[in-house]
């Protein structure tokens, strides 16, 4: 089983504005949607449309509780979401407008999840997990959880014998890289935080973590990526294409990274899906869609070189 946890779940609302966004203007709303926020809950998403078994796991506030279960239930996401008296599951409004230059993203801050709630879950995590599962931790820390709080599930899913995978940043970043988990997903900006007073390259800093992680993912955006594994280091071009919506591009690479890694796919492949869904991704105008099809159709404009090696893995 692939469980994902989402610390600080979201309801993203999506806010389509006619023309060009401008300061010291009425910018008028033409379409406005809700859609799935929170990372660990879109690599649920992007789990269940490679038709993989998987539960959401984490927290959701009780007064929009209707609103976040009616998209999980349209998205066929399977969860176990622990429901917070009072509070209400935070919004993450997404501003698009005609240029389809990117998006703006303003996040409110989350609800304050209970201690009983954290032991709710640490008591699932001990009754539920077997050493064959697969766990995905991404996304924010609620704004009163402590790396404490968060080291106490990383090590109650460590001693199941679990493969561990984070996106995470800041203090929570550097305190599952010092636990040795399995997967990390950083951004280019996140690794230089981690060696704020080492001079080296961004390359030997990705070598130095991946002493202690099996794979290392190493995001440049829109550049493609560096992905370290087993003494091995891979540089990945992403395919070019038009822009509209990047939220979620990075959540649908985990999705496809670990749905691809399940079913045992040799490394290029995975790393052929889990670029290519993520181009299709910010093609897309909401937060959670792409194309498995169209992700495959970009295979052939994906290069993964071995770097310290001329030979390209993928042309």
């Amino acid at each position: 089983m692939i469980y994902t946890i989402t610390l600080n779940p979201a309801i993203d609302r999506l806010i389509k504005v006619k023309g060009t966004l401008t300061k010291k203007r009425t910018n008028r709303a033409h379409q406005v949607e809700y859609d799935l926020g929170g990372k660990g809950l879109h690599v649920s998403n992007v789990l269940t449309k490679f038709n993989m078994e998987n539960k959401a796991l984490g927290y959701i506030g009780e007064t929009n509780r209707p609103l976040m279960e009616s998209i999980l239930a349209k998205k066929n996401i399977c969860h176990h979401l622990l429901v917070e008296d009072g509070a209400s599951t935070r919004e993450c409004i997404v501003v698009m407008d005609d240029t389809n230059a990117g998006s703006l993203m303003i996040t409110e801050n989350g609800f304050h999840v209970s201690k009983e709630n954290h032991s709710k879950l640490i008591d699932f995590l001990h009754q539920f997990l077997t050493e064959k599962d697969i766990v995905v931790i991404a996304g924010s820390m609620p704004p009163n959880y402590t790396i404490a709080q968060l080291l106490e599930i990383i090590n109650t899913i460590k001693n199941k014998k679990c493969f561990i995978a984070c996106d995470l940043s800041g203090e929570a970043l550097a305190a599952v890289v010092d636990m040795g988990i399995n997967f990390i997903k950083p951004n280019q900006y996140e690794v230089e935080v981690l060696f704020q007073n080492n001079q080296t390259t961004l390359i030997q800093k990705i070598k130095e973590l991946a002493i202690k992680i099996d794979y290392v993912v190493v995001s440049l955006g829109k550049d493609g990526s560096y992905v370290a594994h087993k003494d091995n280091l891979y540089q990945v071009t992403s395919p070019t294409v038009k822009e509209r919506n990047d939220t979620g591009a990075g959540d649908v690479f985990v999705g496809s990274f670990i749905a691809q890694f399940v079913q045992g796919k040799d490394l290029k492949t995975i790393m052929k899906y889990a670029t290519g869904c993520s181009a299709s991704k910010v093609t897309k105008h909401n937060s959670t869609d792409f194309d498995i099809k169209e992700a495959e159709s970009y295979f052939n404009r994906i290069s993964i070189k071995k770097l310290g090696s001329d030979e390209d893995v993928v042309s």
